[in-house]
């Protein structure tokens, strides 16, 4: 049986990082909300939140490889505590909604374009297709005649009659069409009223989410402290801390963030600190104290019996 976990000292964190340029010097990241969602689209942007160690997440597909999702690209979603950490540096601000507002004589002229590009590109989908359909007919009569004793005039006539048969009766369905998925901006640009519906206000912030101040003061801190930060909602905790950049390094902590009057059940202590034990990882009980600073407990199994 297991022993239970036992509590060691905080792990040593890095050095301080130096001060954020001034707001003045700096650039100004500008965000795209999607039901409250913060997006960044803009190439400069999410260089610039990742020189200053935020990480979010990728989560559009690649236009070269768009089915598989080992490598992805724009827009980045940004974690709710690395959205309020930009505001707090007044280094970010949502992009006007204004050049996304469309009248009804635009919006018709824009559908009417639409419409002639799908069916210019059901056309050109249509003669690939039958040219590739014709070229597996022509494989196939070829090879099924090799074998045969049919003379050589007779076969040619019989592919051309199956061949000039295919083409009068070919019909390329509309459910085949391949249709290209434009991610060039984000929100709703057709759909003014679900688009007003799904709006939201920004700074995102909900009023006595004590829950949201937790994790945030953490997130501040261990920012604070040079780590890098990502999700771990599938290691059952809040944050995965890195000693740098993800790309580089592999996260050491899994950061569980509690208040210091929380209770947690003992059950859900073993639990994490197991699972940290299975992916080689330090679980951190992260709980901000009343003096402004936060206190970091760690839990390692230390054997068995």
């Amino acid at each position: 049986m297991d022993e239970p976990p036992s509590r060691e000292k905080p792990p040593a964190c890095g050095e301080e990082e130096e001060e954020e340029e001034d707001s003045s010097s700096s650039h100004v990241v500008g965000l795209s909300l999607c039901d409250s969602a913060p997006l960044l689209w803009r190439v400069e942007d999410l260089k610039t939140v990742r020189s200053q160690g935020l990480v979010g997440a990728l989560l559009g597909s690649l236009p070269r490889t768009p089915r598989q999702n080992g490598r992805l690209g724009r827009p980045l979603l940004l974690l709710p505590e690395e959205e309020r950490l930009l505001t707090d540096r007044h280094a970010a601000a949502t992009l006007p909604a204004g050049n996304q507002d469309i009248g009804g004589v635009e919006l018709h002229q824009r559908v009417e374009q639409y419409e002639e590009e799908q069916q210019r590109s059901y056309e050109e989908q249509s003669v690939l297709a039958l040219e590739d359909r014709k070229s597996a007919l022509l494989r196939a009569m070829t090879s099924s005649h090799t074998g045969s004793d049919s003379t050589p005039g007779t076969s040619d006539e019989a592919l051309q009659g199956r061949l000039e048969s295919l083409e009068r009766s070919f019909v390329f369905p509309r459910s085949a069409l391949a249709v290209q998925l434009s991610t060039v901006r984000a929100g709703l640009t057709y759909c003014l009223e679900d688009r007003a519906f799904l709006q939201a206000d920004w700074p995102i912030r909900v009023q006595g989410d004590t829950r949201s101040a937790v994790r945030y003061q953490v997130f501040r801190d261990l920012r604070s402290r040079g780590f890098f930060l990502t999700s771990a909602g599938k290691f059952g905790g809040d944050f995965l801390v890195y000693p740098g950049d993800p790309l580089r390094f592999h996260a050491h902590f899994i950061a569980v963030c509690l208040s210091l009057d929380e209770s947690i059940c003992l059950l859900d202590v073993l639990a994490v600190a197991r699972l940290g034990s299975n992916v080689k990882k330090t679980v951190l009980l992260c709980s901000p104290g009343t003096d402004g600073g936060v206190l970091y407990t760690s839990l390692q199994w230390s054997g068995m019996v």
